[in-house]
């Protein structure tokens, strides 16, 4: 399933970090990183998906 996530996260990162915590605080600062420039927000989707 990570891999999913992995996937989705490179392509809507928003999307990979909801999937991974909710709407949550993490998901929210994905979507701010996200919307300021997209490689941030993949690098944050990344890291949130990949620490556990």
């Amino acid at each position: 399933m990570d891999l999913v996530r992995v996937l989705i996260a490179i392509f809507i990162p928003p999307l990979g970090v909801f999937l991974q915590v909710g709407l949550g605080l993490q998901f929210w600062i994905n979507l701010l990183l996200t919307l300021l420039g997209y490689i941030p927000g993949i690098i944050h989707a990344l890291y949130i998906i990949l620490r556990d």
